[in-house]
């Protein structure tokens, strides 16, 4: 498995296949046992706080935003490794330019906060850190049909406005779909399938027997 500067891969497949132990594994937070992590050119080994200096950021599935903390604060808490603080303050505003509704609750806590805009400040958090790569584990997932179609609309834009290479395990199909370059689909911790969105549209690799439901049906 791959990705490519500036793409957005999916990573699918039905429960158990190992699709959230792919990114865990990208971020130290699972064992490799089975061949090695590479990024820019060298073996990636290090601690999970080391992994994210490198440029890369991971957005776990659940959102698990510190509710006990405001907007702004949870937002800090993703670069809080950096002490620039001209630096921590123009990604502040880079990030509630493009999650507006951030900006708006930035003094609020973030228990008061919907699940929909927990997720964006989720990711916003994730962007804190300035990655070239960014691991979004379920991103969708919980959520209203209303909000996920606006949370698929954002991936895509931090893919188009800031050329964030971005990795999502998704099982909402059919919207992933439709932002995405490039997709994997794994079973058992193999991949199956390797291609463009019109080729799992084509195929039947993602069969009822696994997924539920065709993707256009």
């Amino acid at each position: 498995m791959g990705v490519q500067k500036g793409e957005v891969v999916a990573v699918m497949g039905p429960n158990g296949a190992g699709k959230s132990t792919v990114l865990k594994a990208i971020m130290g937070l699972a064992p490799v046992t089975h061949g090695s992590v590479y990024w820019r050119e060298h073996r990636l080994a290090a601690a999970t706080h080391e992994i994210v200096k490198e440029g890369i950021a991971f957005v776990p599935q659940g959102r698990r935003v510190f509710t006990h903390l405001t907007i702004a604060e949870n937002l800090e808490m993703g670069c809080i490794y950096l002490n620039d603080r001209a630096e921590k303050a123009k990604r502040l505003d880079s990030v509630m330019e493009l999650f507006p509704v951030l900006y708006e609750k930035r003094k609020d806590m973030a228990s008061a906060m919907s699940g929909g805009q927990q997720q964006m400040l989720a990711l916003g958090r994730g962007l804190m850190a300035a990655p070239e790569l960014l691991l979004l584990d379920e991103p969708t997932l919980g959520l209203a049909p209303i909000i996920v179609k606006e949370v698929f609309e954002k991936v895509a834009e931090i893919s188009e406005r800031l050329n964030t290479t971005i990795m999502v395990v998704e099982h909402n199909i059919k919207g992933v779909l439709d932002i995405v370059d490039r997709t994997y689909v794994l079973d058992k911790g193999t991949v199956v399938h390797n291609g463009t969105p019109q080729s799992i549209r084509e195929t039947d690799i993602l069969k009822p027997s696994i997924f539920g439901e065709r993707i256009d049906g």
